[in-house]
């Protein structure tokens, strides 16, 4: 790999989002354009409006789920494409289902990498993470402050059961976002029991269409199925955090109410957004791997996104001696 300082960055940010000029294409559009190349389901990484997508082809059926009827081009992980003068290709991001790093190579030799969304721990719901390597790396910073320290998934699912199980007398109401993070406590906690949980309509579709993947996940009954009145006493109830205040809570009598989201390592969190319990559960990178995968991919330039930029670029030019920087775009608004 070269990298040439009086050449022009290989991507950059616009009104339309990010653009690599080279090939003539946007990752991640927040407005139409002709060519996007998705990294993700996410509502923040991907809208409507565009003229052809390209996406891994796992995330594919979530995309036109969300998206409707579009013109995506499905793409598998590690398969090149040409567009103008570089080569493109889609590397596991291990966010959720289908998510990928986009690689972009010019014909000259550099080599970028957009991670979109990630994260390094265990996750059977979808591929691992992979390390690629590259000149110039542009990373999300959801939560890049050292205080962000993930425990295991499987200590939080064995949280999750616990306090399922410590309310046989009422229904626990977990709200946890619809695409990606319901589905990994689904699958958590099939190491503790095999019951039915009990889903918002906004997860079912989504839901379906990780098993029709192949999944593994606890059953999973509709809260729309059971007619009103049913006594949700003892059941498992996910559902997405707009829910929480809403009248679809009233089919819950006296609910113990608990929220996964990595917001709730922060201590006060879970009080100040009203939840009895809260479970530390994210499917961003924390902070220790966030440094892990700069190391990893050996990036001589990082330029980061979303999240605490600051502190991460501060301490990426500070401790570790990388060329380091916060560049502006406009992600990071549905999932943590």
């Amino acid at each position: 790999m070269t990298k040439d300082q009086s050449t022009p960055p290989l991507i950059v940010p616009t009104d339309q989002g990010l653009y690599c000029a080279a090939g003539d294409f946007h990752i991640d559009p927040w407005r139409p354009v002709p060519r996007a190349v998705l990294t993700h389901a996410h509502a923040d990484h991907a809208r409507t409006g565009s003229q052809r997508y390209f996406a891994q082809a796992d995330g594919v059926p979530l995309l036109r789920h969300r998206l409707g009827n579009q013109d995506f081009e499905p793409l598998d992980y590690g398969e090149r494409r040409r567009f103008g003068a570089v080569r493109v290709s889609l590397h596991s991001a291990g966010h959720v289902l289908g998510s990928s790093q986009v690689r972009v190579e010019h014909d000259d030799g550099r080599v970028w990498v957009f991670t979109g969304d990630f994260k390094r721990d265990a996750d059977p719901t979808c591929a691992p993470f992979e390390v690629v390597p590259c000149d110039t790396l542009i990373t999300e910073a959801t939560f890049a402050l050292p205080c962000y320290r993930w425990p295991p998934v499987e200590r939080v699912g064995e949280r999750i059961h616990h306090w399922w199980s410590a309310h046989p007398d009422r229904p626990c109401v977990l709200f946890t976002y619809a695409l990606g993070k319901a589905q990994r406590v689904l699958a958590a906690l099939t190491a503790h029991t095999d019951r039915t949980v009990h889903l918002h309509g906004a997860m079912v579709p989504l839901t379906d269409l990780y098993r029709r993947a192949g999944v593994s996940m606890l059953p999973t009954e509709p809260v729309s199925a059971l007619p009103r009145g049913h006594d949700f006493s003892g059941a498992l109830i996910l559902a997405p955090p707009s829910a929480a205040g809403s009248p679809w809570m009233r089919r819950f009598k006296n609910a113990s109410t608990g929220f996964a989201s990595g917001w709730m390592r922060i201590r006060g969190n879970r009080r100040r957004r009203g939840y009895d319990y809260g479970f530390e559960l994210s499917d961003h990178a924390d902070w220790p791997a966030l440094l892990r995968t700069v190391r990893d991919c050996g990036a001589r330039t990082v330029l980061t996104t979303h999240g605490r930029s600051d502190e991460l670029v501060r301490y990426l030019r500070e401790v570790e001696g990388v060329d380091a920087r916060a560049l502006s775009t406009l992600y990071g608004g549905e999932d943590d």
